[in-house]
């Protein structure tokens, strides 16, 4: 019998017997192979996660990959047997953000795989095939379960659009940063700098194509053209700021705590600072990954530092929480 995780509740969770639902038209469903853990999905077992933005009782699990298994009416049937990875947000399809491919801009409100519908962490998962992101016959199947966090910060590398030879850097050293460090990497930047907490990142960032590391209290240069910050704290915007140009091009992923001391407007303005936000990713940010992913130049495996049974998801959500270095990407294995 398979199995599913079930949050009742923040704080409660069970291990449900688990029916794969037939999908209907323009559905497929999906054998899951390996399902990420996140900080979101930690705020979804404590309760902490903003209004509107989840819905118990819930199955979680919005980053995965898998096998499509079967398709419903209307969807092509060579997608059965293709490896796939997935978008999180259901968008409508029809409003004007959405015809523009700003998915995570829809104006019909906010629905997610793993927050609002059910997600990953099962044994199979059905959702609409325009979702799915077919990958390589040959890809690894549990390195691709780590591209829903590196397609946003693709999204990021889209909207910072670094050129050959410009000088570049990464603010934060955990998954997301260390995806920035290879989206980056990929452009041939004359200087591509990782600033971090923790000197324990730096062969990790070299490896990925850092040609220097530094942490916050070191000596910090400010003409960076292009900065992608993804620790999400007020003062790692601020560090992010500070290294850029006139004229630089900053881009945030990380949300602070609210009434966090965060950017000074005047600095902004002053230094005319061109500034882009990412949060989710539309789908030619996901695209790109795809294509960055098969084309060898993304290699998330390095990152993965356990992969555990389903059954083990509150050791799981404890590790993601324990702040303890030797931790890096969760899997849970359906």
């Amino acid at each position: 019998m398979s199995t599913a995780v079930v949050i009742e509740a923040p704080g409660t969770h069970r291990l449900a017997p688990h029916t794969p639902r037939e999908p209907g038209p323009g559905e497929a469903l999906v054998a899951v192979h390996a399902v990420g853990i996140c900080g979101s999905d930690r705020e979804v077992y404590q309760g902490n996660r903003p209004e509107g933005y989840v819905r118990y009782p819930l199955t979680p699990g919005h980053e995965w990959s898998g096998t499509v298994e079967q398709v419903g009416p209307g969807v092509p049937a060579s997608l059965t047997g293709r490896k796939v990875v997935g978008e999180g947000f259901r968008n409508c399809q029809v409003c004007d953000r959405c015809h523009a491919g700003e998915t995570t801009l829809c104006t019909d409100g906010y629905e997610e795989t793993g927050f609002t519908q059910p997600g990953a962490m099962a044994a199979t998962l059905t959702l609409p095939a325009r979702l799915l992101h077919a990958l390589p016959d040959d890809a690894d199947l549990t390195a691709a379960a780590l591209l829903e966090p590196a397609a946003c910060i693709a999204a990021a590398a889209l909207k910072a659009g670094a050129r050959p030879g410009e000088r570049v850097a990464v603010v934060g050293t955990g998954t997301l940063g260390m995806f920035a460090v290879q989206f980056l990497r990929a452009v041939s930047p004359a200087e591509l700098m990782v600033v971090g907490t923790r000197r324990d990142r730096e062969a990790l960032s070299r490896r990925f194509g850092a040609t220097d590391f530094r942490t916050r209290d070191q000596a910090l240069a400010d003409d960076f053209d292009v900065v992608i910050e993804t620790a999400g704290s007020a003062s790692a915007a601020r560090t992010a700021a500070s290294l850029l140009r006139r004229g630089g091009r900053l881009v945030l992923t990380g949300i602070p705590a609210p009434g966090a001391d965060g950017l000074d407007p005047t600095d902004l303005v002053v230094r005319q600072l061109e500034v882009h936000t990412v949060f989710g990713a539309p789908p030619d940010a996901w695209a790109h990954t795809v294509r960055v992913f098969g084309a060898g130049l993304l290699d998330p495996l390095p990152l993965v530092t356990h992969q555990l049974p389903l059954t083990e998801f509150s050791h799981a959500i404890d590790l993601v929480g324990s702040g303890d270095p030797a931790v890096g990407k969760v899997l849970l294995r359906p």
